[in-house]
């Protein structure tokens, strides 16, 4: 019976084989599967007559898939063990004696021959588990390339009073009382919890993204639905909170808070009401400017406290439009852009960026990349408008008061997916980056990293301001901006003319009917973007679900990076989660060195033509994933992660690494894997196969650099030369914000917000959460 059992067994998997085998075949993939399948078919056969042949065939099955896999993918275990697993599994079962010895004449040989096969398959896995070829090992330079670089800071050491601890969005921190000597001692200081946790009406994309900032000896913290709350920067005590009430709204796609904007009036007396300011972005599109002592409205700015960003649209349905994001504080005015839904109707809110004078909110100017020459600030009472679906911004910016300039990362016209009709400017400025006079709103440069983007190439991250030193030893004003795509541009933000070298390749051809695709698309010198998918590169938990993945890759138009969309379905790779998003990098302007977090996630996309799109509220989810309708086109377009059958991305892993790398060489020093699939598994296994994940990093002086963002629910500390991990903390919840540290009474602390991502579906929370030495 055990026989003909596994007889059965064996056929069953022939023919699931064979037959999706011959499938890839015919769409021109290895036909491995197929001729394996057959062998399945006739081991299961003499099994079944219990003909010790059968041992022979499973044999030359189990050495020729070793050499096929190897062949394939050289020893990467992971990519092994998604080949072998099963066929290794099944060799060890044929070699039982209750299997063994129960066949007829020559089964003494023909075990042995098994035997032989089976321990060679061991020895290679063994081997493959000590092997990492996707691992870049090596070190960044330890000198100091610039002594007392400029950090673009004006306030103490021990404070971080912007998103990215200064306008310059550097993520870096002088302190040095943690090391990488003592970094692993780190132990939890206070805990605190705000009380926001997510709602089950809530829409899928409620995150928690928030970077606190500090300033004294107070932290300044928002929460997804938009609570503003004051911590004793001490012991985590709750000073004050506000709460902004924006309530639910289903039509918004994110539900989220970056970060709150400081601000302190210079002219106001010591101590007096709202002389320090901090400036709360909501979901239902407003800026509130409240008292920094106490959370009161301020209720001289604007009309009551309360500025209204949709002011001036010509349509504005609730939902929308609103600010993720904090505004940059400068020479008396709040900068700000604004977060469009994506793709869901033509008719979207403008992208304009507006500049507002911090005391009064009163309108300074106004720069609309739909008509970016007109900077004075439009008559809204008189019925002006801006330019509907023009690109927006939804980072942070950046901003170098001394050369008066304010940096904007700029995203794309909905619809992402469709060029169709794009006017002259849209074309100009859409996925790069603008710098805009701090004064006027004029534009004085503008650099664009991706040509009629069809991907959703929005650039994500704040650019990171620093000075470069010359060949001829002298410093060069910087700026380096990390992209979707992988291409981190290095500039002369000056004038935003290249630093590094930026090459034009060429890319794949053949948009639908009336749209076209760029001929070619820049790349930049230093790049983290990946190779083109092959065949060989499809994984999956078992051998079953790779092969599906490899029809699926060849059923879907694909000819590498900037594939253009179609009504097949396009994979799309980097994907939309980008291989850098709002996290940005961390840059160590005294070394002259970036830490970063690439991920590799490839997605798809199909287009719908609009009269075949479902009713509205059918298979609707967030913006990366299910579909968006794009009202108003021709085209709608279903997206979502490139999976398995069992829900697991199809690429092999990595699919999350950290990265070290020289901005003035553009040499990579170190790629390592990183995060575990503890969180991804319904088991918990620590397997550290380098996992997705979104959020930004940060560097301290002592050389050492924080990070959680994984989906494993882990905050990490690495040494910023090797990107060797030094130090991990378990987390109650998502850590997918960025980290901060800070000291207070001569001690420094590491802060890092816990309330997970609805998007990547990690653990909700509500938590903010301190680290410090013993």
């Amino acid at each position: 019976m055990l026989i003909a059992l596994t007889a059965l067994v064996l056929a069953a998997i022939g023919i699931v084989l064979g037959g999706l085998g011959a499938w890839l075949v015919t769409l021109g993939g290895s036909w491995y599967y197929l001729i394996t399948g057959i062998a399945f078919l006739v081991t299961a056969y003499l099994l079944f007559r219990r003909k010790a042949e059968a041992l022979w065939v499973y044999s030359a099955i189990l050495v020729g898939s070793i050499i096929w896999a190897i062949w394939e993918v050289g020893f990467d275990w992971w990519q092994l063990g998604a080949r072998g697993g099963v066929i290794v599994v099944l060799g060890l079962w044929l070699w039982m004696p209750f299997i063994r010895n129960k066949l007829h004449d020559g089964r003494r040989a023909a075990g042995l021959i098994l035997a032989v096969s089976n321990v060679l398959a061991i020895v290679v896995a063994v081997y493959a588990m000590t092997q990492d070829p996707q691992d870049i090992s090596g070190t960044l330079n330890t000198e100091q390339v610039a002594a007392n670089p400029d950090l673009g800071a004006d306030f103490d050491d021990g404070d971080w009073q912007q998103y990215g601890r200064t306008n310059y969005g550097q993520r870096y921190s002088p302190l040095d009382q943690i090391t990488t000597e003592n970094v692993a001692s780190l132990i939890p200081a206070w805990t605190y919890q705000t009380g926001d946790v997510k709602l089950p009406q809530d829409v899928g994309e409620t995150t928690y993204q928030v970077t606190p900032i500090k300033v004294g000896d107070t932290l300044y913290i928002c929460t997804p639905h938009n609570l503003a709350i004051a911590l004793d920067a001490r012991t985590g005590t709750e000073k004050w909170r506000f709460d902004a009430n924006s309530g639910l709204n289903p039509d918004r796609q994110h539900q989220t808070c970056r970060g709150v904007t400081y601000w302190a009036d210079p002219a106001a007396a010591p101590g007096s009401a709202c002389a320090a300011r901090v400036y709360l972005p909501t979901a239902d599109a407003r800026l509130i400017a409240l008292d920094a002592a106490n959370g009161e409205i301020c209720t001289s700015f604007a009309d009551g406290g309360t500025l209204r960003l949709e002011a001036g649209m010509q349509y504005s349905p609730a939902g929308y439009y609103y600010s993720t994001s904090p505004p940059v504080a400068v020479d008396g005015k709040l900068i700000i852009g604004g977060a469009v839904n994506d793709n869901y109707s033509t008719r979207s809110q403008s992208g304009v960026i507006r500049a507002f004078d911090a005391l009064t909110g009163a309108l300074v100017w106004n720069w609309d990349s739909g008509n970016p020459t007109e900077t004075a600030p439009i008559d809204i009472a008189g019925g002006e408008t801006y330019t509907t679906n023009s690109p927006n911004s939804w980072s942070v910016f950046s901003v170098d008061p001394a050369l008066g300039l304010v940096y904007v990362p700029l995203g794309n016209q909905v619809p992402d997916q469709i060029g169709i009709g794009r006017s002259e400017s849209v074309e100009k400025y859409s996925s790069s980056i603008v710098a805009l006079d701090i004064a006027t709103g004029q534009d004085r440069w503008v650099q664009q990293f991706v040509h009629h983007d069809l991907w959703d190439m929005d650039v994500p991250a704040q650019p990171v301001l620093l000075d470069l030193t010359g060949a001829d030893g002298q410093p060069v004003p910087a700026l380096v901006g990390p992209t979707k795509q992988g291409d981190i541009y290095v500039l002369d933000r000056r004038t935003g003319t290249p630093i590094l070298p930026i090459t034009e390749e060429p890319a794949p051809q053949g948009a639908i009917e009336g749209d076209f695709t760029a001929p070619t698309q820049p790349t930049s010198a230093l790049s983290f973007k990946p190779e083109t998918l092959q065949e060989k590169d499809m994984w999956g938990i078992t051998m079953f679900d790779q092969l599906m993945c490899r029809i699926s890759l060849h059923q879907h138009r694909y000819e590498g990076r900037y594939t253009p969309p179609s009504l097949e379905g396009t994979i799309v790779y980097p994907g939309n989660f980008g291989t850098f998003n709002w996290g940005s990098v961390a840059v160590d302007p005294e070394r002259q060195v970036m830490f970063g977090m690439p991920t590799y996630l490839a997605f798809t996309s199909r287009l719908v033509p609009a009269d075949q799109i479902p009713p509205k509220g059918e298979d609707e989810k967030a913006s990366e994933q299910g579909l968006n309708r794009n009202d108003g086109a021709p085209y709608g377009v279903f997206m979502g992660p490139f999976l398995s059958p069992l829900g697991v991305p199809c690429q092999a892993p990595g699919w999350g690494f950290v990265a070290g790398a020289d901005l003035r060489t553009g040499e990579i020093a170190y790629k390592h894997r990183n995060g575990t699939v503890r969180d991804m598994t319904p088991l918990p296994l620590p397997f550290k196969v380098g996992v997705p994940g979104i959020g930004g990093p940060i560097i301290t002086k002592g050389g050492v650099a924080f990070l959680g963002a994984a989906v494993d629910d882990f905050f990490r500390a690495y040494d910023l030369t090797t990107g060797k991990q030094l130090w991990e903390a378990r987390l109650p919840a998502g850590g997918q914000s960025t980290p901060m540290t800070y000291t207070v009474d001569g001690k420094q602390y590491v802060v890092i917000v816990a309330g997970g991502h609805g998007s990547i579906g990690t653990k909700p929370g509500d938590y903010v959460l301190a680290y410090t030495l013993p």
